[in-house]
């Protein structure tokens, strides 16, 4: 006769954990709870929920209180005969402003956000890195070529619309990313192993952030009468 298996060997433990498999005898003055650590996720109803209606509620409270203290930073009423210049659109619109002055209106007010937008729509449907691998970790030499090719053109472009203020951040992303291909996952640099790692969706996130950055801070800082370019502590 074999000996009986020691998973289901009777045994008192109240560590749900450390012994998962049990037969518990339950008497009226017993409870059949057991100890289990505590995970690191609640529930959405209703914790999440009221949590966030907590949250709403105190910034509402802490606006309020803001606009009775401070005054906004508006200027004066419009006035159609004095118009201001430059005239500038709000922050988050400045770096859509400042493509158009490098571009044709057509170009930079109606191509480009029509084709961020259709990126941003199509791009999840595209069976693109799903494996959130290194970028540089399959096909190297393909997707080396493959890049110098499209960073030649788009630089080909940028030059001849003397759009500087993309072309400079595009060429240091383009830089991390070479960096990146020449590290290893093994590498014995912690930064090379970080570089490796990093997949297509993250250096096309890091582009396009450092993108608005730059454009956004142009425009607010560095552009006055006319558009032109000024420097902030001389304006």
């Amino acid at each position: 006769m074999s000996e009986p298996d020691p998973k289901f060997a009777a045994q008192i433990d109240s560590d749900s954990q450390r012994t998962p498999v049990r037969v518990a005898f339950l008497t009226r003055r017993t409870s059949p709870h057991v100890k289990a650590r505590e995970e690191s996720t609640v529930m959405t109803l209703p914790e999440v929920i009221f949590r966030t209606a907590v949250a709403v509620e105190l910034l509402a409270i802490a606006l309020t209180l803001i606009s009775l203290v401070w005054h906004a930073p508006l200027e004066q009423l419009a006035d159609p005969m004095h118009t201001p210049n430059p005239a500038k659109a709000p922050w988050y619109f400045l770096g859509l402003q400042e493509l158009l002055h490098y571009f044709p209106p057509v170009v930079a007010g109606v191509l480009i956000p029509t084709l961020v937008v259709l990126a941003l729509t199509a791009i999840p449907y595209f069976n693109i890195n799903l494996e959130a691998e290194g970028f540089w970790m399959r096909n190297r030499a393909a997707r080396r070529h493959l890049f110098f090719i499209f960073l030649a053109v788009f630089s080909v472009v940028m030059v001849i619309f003397r759009v500087w203020a993309v072309l400079v951040p595009t060429l240091l992303i383009a830089g991390a990313m070479l960096w990146a291909a020449r590290c290893a996952p093994d590498s014995p640099s912690r930064t090379g192993r970080w570089l490796a790692s990093k997949p297509l969706a993250y250096w096309i996130m890091t582009w396009f952030l450092a993108q608005t950055v730059v454009l956004t801070v142009i425009g607010t800082f560095f552009r006055g009468p006319g558009w032109s370019w000024v420097w902030p502590w001389k304006s």
